[in-house]
């Protein structure tokens, strides 16, 4: 790519004009809608099934598609784009993704960019996005199941619960990308309160937990889930706790694709009867004000209250 076109260069620019002013394209359209340019798609945890409509409807008619390697289900590869010239990202930088996602689009071909879960959650998506549209190419974002959500629904619990957890918190462990002050998973599992998120940290929760272990604030039997490839064929899910799931997932030498849920959530045990179908839903009996009304076109609907 010429200087003109680094993708550093489009980084930076784009974040300095979204500072000024929102894109027009956030009041023409909504999550979901087919939009002009190359679709970001989120392909999901990895079951074919857990795929969005509006994804599938993209991918079935797509010419180039740009995944993400094995983080996507070869299952799904095979079922929705075998049809299509497929391409890994994996070892590709913006350098050479740009240039061929652009010329395939001004080719004329329906391209698509097949990302692992939700592009929203470690997704790297936006830097290609600003740089494609630094290309003249504009792009946009499908939403799609992140692991965490899909962890969820293995362990048959929510990560918010009434009493249990308030709050949810995304998180990854230091490393090479995160400085150990800027680790502040022992501050969210101190908390108490707080259902805590690890991913890309499948290699790193035996140290994880050790250094858990050695923060005053937090419980050594705090319960831990690790999922482990979560809706794909092989899945697998250990239980413990702070004090001895590294040693579980050690002996199970997984040191990738795992999701780490902290906090008595992952167990969904110890949660209290919630306000929305207690005694929110049985307050009053004379059938005034038993629904919120929306301030703009007067519907009504369950009003948002803690579960």
């Amino acid at each position: 790519m010429t200087e003109e076109s680094d993708p550093q260069d489009a980084i930076d620019s784009a974040g300095e004009s979204k500072a000024d002013a929102l894109d027009p394209r956030v009041a023409e359209y909504t999550a979901g809608q087919k939009q002009e340019g190359i679709p970001f798609i989120g392909a999901g945890p990895g079951d074919p099934g857990l795929l969005t409509l509006t994804g599938k409807e993209l991918v079935d008619e797509a010419d180039l598609v740009v995944h993400a390697g094995s983080l996507v289900s070869s299952e799904l590869l095979e079922e929705h784009c075998s049809h299509a010239e497929l391409v890994n990202s994996v070892g590709k930088d913006l350098e050479e993704l740009i240039p061929l996602m652009r010329d395939a689009y001004e080719d004329g071909e329906n391209v698509v960019r097949l990302h692992s879960g939700d592009p929203a959650i470690y997704g790297a998506a936006l830097e290609q996005i600003d740089a494609l549209e630094r290309e003249g190419v504009p792009a946009y974002i499908v939403p799609g199941v992140t692991s965490a959500f899909a962890s969820a629904a293995t362990m048959r619990t929510q990560l918010t619960l009434n009493e249990v957890a308030n709050h949810v918190a995304f998180t990854r462990p230091q490393g090479k990308t995160l400085d150990p002050e800027d680790d502040h998973i022992a501050d969210f599992v101190g908390m108490g309160d707080v259902t805590t998120c690890i991913y890309l940290g499948t290699h790193a929760i035996p140290e994880t937990m050790d250094r858990l272990l050695e923060h005053e604030g937090v419980d050594p039997e705090t319960p831990v889930a690790v999922v482990y490839h979560a809706s794909w064929p092989d899945e697998d899910v250990m239980v413990g706790t702070v004090a001895d799931i590294g040693e579980q997932v050690e002996a199970a030498g997984y040191r990738a694709s795992a999701m780490v849920i902290i906090g008595e959530a992952a167990t969904g045990s110890g949660y209290e009867r919630s306000y929305l179908y207690g005694d929110w839903a049985n307050r009053g009996g004379d059938g005034e004000g038993d629904a919120a009304e929306y301030p703009d076109d007067g519907k009504t609907a369950e009003p948002e209250v803690d579960d």
